[in-house]
């Protein structure tokens, strides 16, 4: 695999799609690196940086669940991507997960199938 082919999952141990994506990761028997990011919380760069890579819209790597209601957030505070870096920096548990990068190119792994078009 080439240097700017390196592949990086972002991953959540406890998230059924995060571990199917690592999964299927294994079954195509590739290289890859695991960061838990509740672990190892990402940095406002690295995040736009993965914005920077998806084809969504900065929105969709922001998860609107109960904590993010528990905060008293509202989803049209964090459409564009300094907004996303910054709440997602701050807030790790509401980054959409899982996300794989490779090279130029990432997917919010939703379903975990996804993943299978980095390949």
């Amino acid at each position: 695999m080439r240097a700017h082919d390196h592949i990086v999952i972002y991953h959540n141990p406890a998230c059924s799609k995060s571990r199917g994506a690592l999964e299927i990761l294994r079954e195509h028997g590739v290289d890859f690196e695991v960061v838990e990011y509740l672990r190892n919380p990402l940095d406002e760069d690295t995040i736009r940086r993965v914005l920077d890579l998806i084809d969504d819209a900065p929105a969709d790597l922001v998860r609107k669940d109960q904590n993010f209601k528990d905060l008293g957030l509202d989803a049209t505070d964090f459409t564009e991507a300094e907004q996303v870096a910054r709440l997602l920096a701050e807030n790790p548990k509401l980054m959409q997960r899982p996300v794989v990068v490779r090279g130029e190119r990432a997917v919010i792994a939703r379903p975990s199938e996804k993943v299978a078009s980095l390949l």
